[in-house]
C-alpha cells in the first residue's frame, strides 16, 4: 500500500491536504480531504457580551469576514427581539454584501482558477498560476484585480473597513452612504457590469471548448440546500432555507430559519477537524448537499437583475429541468452571481434610503437568536445562547465549507477512481484533486471547528523510502 499526499492544497483559503491510498496494481483505494488546522471560535466567544460578536467572529477569515460580520449581526438582532431592522439598515447591510460577494467571486475566478482553466489542469506548474495569468493575458488579469478593488471599496464605505469592518451592529447600522461616497461608487459600476458580463462570457467559451470532460469531470449528484426570496428568487443576505433532491423534487421550501436545528444535523469523523452536515430527514449517507453559487443557481425559481437571469437561463437549459451537478459548474454559476451584484449595486445606490438616518432599532433581550446568510461558498448559520447579562453562553456556527464539506471529498473520489487508478501518480494528476477542491471555493479557515476528532499519525519509512511502522491514534482507536 502507498500513501501519498498533497499537503498543502494550493490555490485555497486555509490549510488542508488531501491523501490517497494506492495498492500494488496503483489502484485507489482510498481518497480524503482532511482539514488539518483547528479555530475554535465557538469556545473562544463564551463569556464575552453579544454586542462584541459580530466583530469578533470576523477573525475567522480574512477573505469573506463580511460573512461572518453580517451572519452574527443577524443572529444579534434576533438576541434583541428584533425581526426587521430599518430599511436604511437593510439596504446598507445589503450593499456592503454584494460587494463581499462581487470581490471574493473576483479574487476566486481570477486569481485561484483561471490559471487551471486558460491554461489546462496538466500545465506546467511554474506557469499555471496568476504570474502565468498576468503574462499571458494581461488585459484579463487587469479585470480581475479591479472588479475586487471595486467590491472591497463597496466593504469599505459601508463598512468602514475592507477587512474587519465594523458597520453592522445588533439592530442595525452604524453608518449611511454619504451622496459623495455614493457618486464615488456610481463612477465605475457600469464597468464592473460590463466585466461581469464577459467574465461569464469567458467561462463559457472555455465550457463549451470541452463540454464532454467539464461535465464530466469530479461530478457527483447531491442535494443542494439554499437560500430563496418568498418569491424562490435567488437570495443572498436573507430568506427562507430551500433544499432539492437531484431529481429536483423539494425536500423543504422556505423553511424557518429558526427551526434549522429540526432540518440540519451534523456528524464528525476521526480523521477531519471539519463536521459533516445532513438533512435529517434523509440520514447521514442520503442527507448530504451542496450549497454556494452551484446550489443558489439551481435552488432559485428565477433572478432579478436582467442580465444575470438571461446567463441563469442559458445555464439551466444545460440540465433538462432537473438541477446541473457539474462540479465544474460551479464556475459558471459563480460568475452569474458575480454578474448579479454587481448589477444590484447598481440598483441600490440609486435607492434614497441608503441616506436615510433611521439607523438603529431597539429591543428586548432573548435567550436565543439564529443569523443564517449566503456566503460567497454557500449558506453559513450562525447561532447564539446568552444569559440575562447578555453573555455568550454556547454558540455554534455552520460554516459554507462545513456543508460542502461530503461533497468534496465525494468529487476528489470521482477525480481519483477516473483518472489516477491505475496511473502511475505525476503532479499534473494530483493538480486535477485540486482542481475539483477548488471548484468549491473552500474556504478551510472557517471551517474547522470540531473539537477532539483530529487523529495522530506517525508513519516511519527507510532511507529506500520503503514503509517500515505506522502508529494511528484517535478517539476510537489505540495506539
Amino acid at each position: 500500500m502507498t500513501r501519498i499526499a498533497i499537503d498543502p492544497v494550493t490555490r485555497v483559503e486555509g490549510h488542508g491536504k488531501i491523501t490517497l491510498h494506492q495498492d500494488e496494481n496503483q489502484q485507489i483505494t482510498q481518497a480524503r480531504l482532511h482539514i488539518a488546522e483547528f479555530r475554535g471560535f465557538e469556545k473562544f466567544i463564551q463569556g464575552r457580551p453579544y454586542w462584541e460578536v459580530p466583530v469578533l467572529v470576523q477573525r475567522l477569515c480574512g477573505i469573506c469576514p463580511v460573512s461572518h460580520h453580517l451572519a452574527a449581526a443577524k443572529a444579534t438582532d434576533k438576541l434583541l427581539g428584533i425581526d426587521q431592522i430599518s430599511p436604511t439598515a437593510e439596504k446598507m447591510r445589503k450593499l456592503m454584501h454584494f460587494g463581499q460577494i462581487l470581490q471574493s467571486h473576483a479574487l476566486h475566478f481570477f486569481h485561484l482558477s483561471s490559471p487551471d482553466l486558460l491554461f489546462g489542469f496538466d500545465d506546467d506548474v511554474r506557469h499555471r498560476n496568476i504570474i502565468g495569468v498576468i503574462n499571458d493575458h494581461p488585459e484579463l488579469a487587469k479585470q480581475g484585480v479591479l472588479l475586487r478593488k471595486y467590491g472591497q471599496e463597496v466593504i469599505r464605505l459601508t463598512a468602514g473597513k475592507r477587512i474587519h469592518g465594523t458597520g453592522a451592529i445588533p439592530g442595525g447600522m452604524n453608518k449611511n452612504l454619504s451622496i459623495e461616497d455614493r457618486n464615488q461608487l456610481l463612477q465605475d459600476i457600469d464597468q464592473m457590469i460590463e466585466w461581469g458580463v464577459a467574465a461569464v462570457g469567458l467561462f463559457k467559451r472555455i465550457f463549451y471548448d470541452h463540454q464532454e470532460y467539464h461535465q464530466a469531470f469530479a461530478t457527483i449528484h447531491s442535494n443542494m440546500l439554499s437560500l430563496v426570496q418568498a418569491d424562490g428568487a435567488l437570495e443572498l443576505y436573507d430568506g427562507g432555507l430551500r433544499a432539492r433532491n437531484m431529481d429536483n423534487e423539494l425536500i423543504f421550501d422556505h423553511a424557518d430559519n429558526d427551526g434549522y436545528l429540526e432540518l440540519i444535523n451534523e456528524h464528525v469523523e476521526n480523521w477531519s477537524y471539519m463536521k459533516f452536515p445532513f438533512i435529517k430527514s434523509l440520514g447521514v449517507e442520503q442527507g448530504w448537499y451542496r450549497v454556494g453559487p452551484l446550489a443558489r443557481v439551481n435552488n432559485c425559481d428565477y433572478i432579478d437583475t436582467e442580465l444575470a437571469e438571461k446567463e441563469r437561463q442559458e445555464f439551466m437549459a444545460l440540465s433538462d429541468g432537473k438541477p446541473v451537478q457539474y462540479t465544474l459548474g460551479f464556475h459558471w454559476a459563480r460568475l452569474i452571481e458575480l454578474l448579479h451584484c454587481a448589477e444590484s449595486i447598481k440598483v441600490l445606490l440609486h435607492d434614497p434610503d441608503l441616506q436615510g438616518e433611521d439607523l438603529v432599532s431597539k429591543g428586548e433581550l432573548q435567550p436565543s437568536g439564529i443569523g443564517i446568510i449566503e456566503a460567497p461558498r454557500g449558506t453559513l448559520f450562525h447561532h447564539y445562547e446568552i444569559d440575562e447579562q447578555g453573555l455568550i453562553q454556547r454558540a455554534n456556527l455552520i460554516v459554507s465549507t462545513t456543508n460542502n464539506n461530503h461533497a468534496m471529498n465525494e468529487s476528489i473520489r470521482s477525480v481519483a477512481d477516473n483518472y489516477l487508478s491505475g496511473q502511475e501518480i505525476t503532479e499534473p494528476l494530483l493538480n486535477q484533486l485540486e482542481v475539483a477542491v477548488r471548484a468549491y471555493d473552500p474556504c478551510l479557515s472557517c471551517a474547522t471547528h470540531a473539537l477532539g476528532q483530529m487523529p495522530l499519525e506517525v508513519t516511519l519509512f527507510d532511507a529506500q523510502g520503503q514503509l517500515v511502522d505506522q502508529k494511528f491514534k484517535s478517539t476510537e482507536h489505540g495506539v
